[in-house]
């Protein structure tokens, strides 16, 4: 795989399930988590429902900025997965169901005893000209139009269709990162932090509020692609929380001092 500077993605959940509540995702985590090893940037995630236009709308706009696009559900045999079509209707495409992909489930469904039936077979349905994404779970392929990966919502299903997928990407150089603990609230350290993420660009600094039941601390991750930006700006965090100790020290001398 080639290696580039910053390589971005996002992703698109369809689903009318996700939107209600019914269903909890677990795809977008799995995908953040996977994409940030790979130093491929997850830039946005979108959900919309089962509807067409809100498919194709957001994939439009989603394949045009970003490097990848990956989406989840809307694949399976039932009259509401109409990812397939939304898909092919943004590429221009006619969805035909796929020859090799009919094969594959016929074969599939020949070995279970099962009828191949009508609506299993809308599983083999995808933009002409598409290439397959493997399903090592069920058989039924997700596929490939230009930057976009089709894949299914079930979890089991996703997560083995993104392992097939992660040797045809592209990837970046991969995010370094270093996690500072600090004994003051955000509303303390919010000024003094902000000076220091204007003097280290490269870098990216989050701030993760903490509360043990009486008093309130910050989780301070310092982000990076190169090492000596990483330690640079990790060391600027660290000062500033030696500086801050040492003014509230004197402000509130100890009763023994």
């Amino acid at each position: 795989m080639s290696q580039t500077k910053t390589v971005t993605a996002a992703m698109l959940a369809i689903g009318d399930e996700l939107l209600s509540g019914r269903t909890k995702d677990k795809n977008i985590g799995h995908l953040a988590d996977i994409l940030t090893l790979s130093g491929i940037d997850l830039k946005e995630v979108r959900i919309v429902a089962d509807e067409e236009d809100a498919i194709v709308e957001a994939l439009n706009a989603l394949r045009s900025r970003y490097d990848y696009v990956f989406t989840s559900g809307g694949i399976g045999p039932t009259h509401d997965d109409i990812t397939a079509d939304s898909v092919a209707k943004a590429f221009g495409l006619p969805c035909i169901h796929d020859p090799a992909a009919m094969t594959l489930l016929a074969d599939m469904y020949k070995r279970r005893e099962m009828e191949f039936t009508e609506a299993r077979q809308r599983m083999a349905r995808m933009p002409e000209g598409s290439k397959h994404i493997p399903n090592p779970v069920s058989t039924a392929p997700g596929f490939i139009v230009g930057n976009v990966y089709v894949m299914a919502g079930v979890p089991q299903v996703f997560q083995a269709m993104v392992d097939n997928v992660l040797p045809m990407l592209r990837t970046g150089a991969k995010m370094l990162s270093r996690a500072i603990p600090c004994p003051y609230g955000e509303g303390d350290i919010g000024t003094l932090l902000a000076a220091i993420q204007k003097a280290h660009p490269a870098t990216s600094i989050g701030s993760y509020p903490k509360y043990d039941g009486q008093r309130f601390s910050t989780e301070l991750i310092v982000r990076a692609r190169e090492t000596g930006a990483l330690e640079e700006a990790a060391a600027a965090v660290e000062a500033m929380i030696v500086e801050l100790t040492a003014r509230k020290t004197l402000a509130n001398p100890s009763p023994d001092a």
